[in-house]
């Protein structure tokens, strides 16, 4: 399970998706959220997933890699799915022999709005691991502070902020490798971490927390004396070895980002 875990990790590429402007990228996910958002039925959601595919195509990163990656929320896709299933109003009410009807209500409206949630959820999940995937951490810091640069006029620390997120996204398959290596060091010492009722897993987990922290505080002590050493000073007065600059490419990329937008706006609009 730990493995099937790969936010955070990047793929190095030279793909078109590779080559975009991280701040473009950025942009493009926050558009391609408010579209996801904005879709309201199957002709919508299916232009959403039409995209998607057409962009994980483009990127060249395996499909199953991706889905790789949903595993882990597996559970709380199908608890999403479930509390909208059974606590969505309806007119439109299933037959009483149909699975538990007799107990709860079961609408086709609950039905519709259930698998709409996922399929949401799922494609933003996806859409997420995507810009990880084909943007470096460094790329994804430089972008995300020039893009929140001018909130600096009010003395926010953005640079802080972007660099604090670059870390945590960097460390992301590190801990988790931490954490294999801990499980295993375990088990070949007799720990048993499937067996046993809910609360037995639970504190089973307490001996592979212990140490995980511990080696997460070394790591992060480590790297604050690096910084220190290298006389980090911050945001203020420090030079980029690569100047990000918006290509021919990136205003094509806006360009299909603002066809996705009108697209579900008018499928919305006219109730397609």
């Amino acid at each position: 399970m730990l493995k099937d875990i790969t936010l955070g990790q990047y793929f190095p590429g030279k793909s078109f998706i590779h080559q975009l402007d991280p701040r473009t990228k950025l942009i493009m996910l926050i558009v391609f959220i408010v579209a996801l958002f904005m879709a309201v039925n199957w002709v919508s959601y299916g232009l959403m997933l039409v995209f998607l595919l057409v962009i994980i195509k483009i990127s060249t990163i395996p499909l199953k890699s991706i889905m790789r990656g949903l595993k882990p929320l597996v559970l709380i896709l199908v608890f999403t799915g479930v509390l909208n299933l059974f606590f969505t109003e309806g007119e439109n009410l299933l037959p009483e022999s149909w699975f538990i009807a007799k107990y709860v209500t079961i609408s086709e409206e609950g039905i519709l709005r259930a698998v709409f949630m996922l399929a949401r959820i799922t494609m933003l999940i996806m859409g997420t691991f995507l810009l990880t995937y084909t943007t470096s951490p460094i790329s994804l810091t430089d972008g995300l502070e020039s893009l929140l640069s001018p909130l600096k006029k009010i003395h926010v620390p953005v640079h802080e902020l972007a660099m604090m997120m670059c870390i945590a996204l960097r460390f992301i398959p590190t801990l988790i490798e931490e954490t294999d290596k801990i499980m295993s060091a375990q088990k070949a010492r007799g720990a048993d971490f499937e067996s046993g009722s809910l609360m037995d897993r639970v504190k089973a987990l307490v001996p592979i927390l212990v140490p995980l922290f511990i080696s997460a505080f070394r790591r992060a002590d480590e790297l604050a004396t690096a910084m220190e050493c290298r006389c980090y000073q911050g945001g203020d007065g420090r030079t980029k070895m690569k100047l990000l600059r918006f290509r021919l490419w990136d205003f094509e990329a806006f360009f299909a980002g603002i066809l996705l937008i009108a697209g579900v706006c008018a499928l919305r609009y006219f109730g397609l």
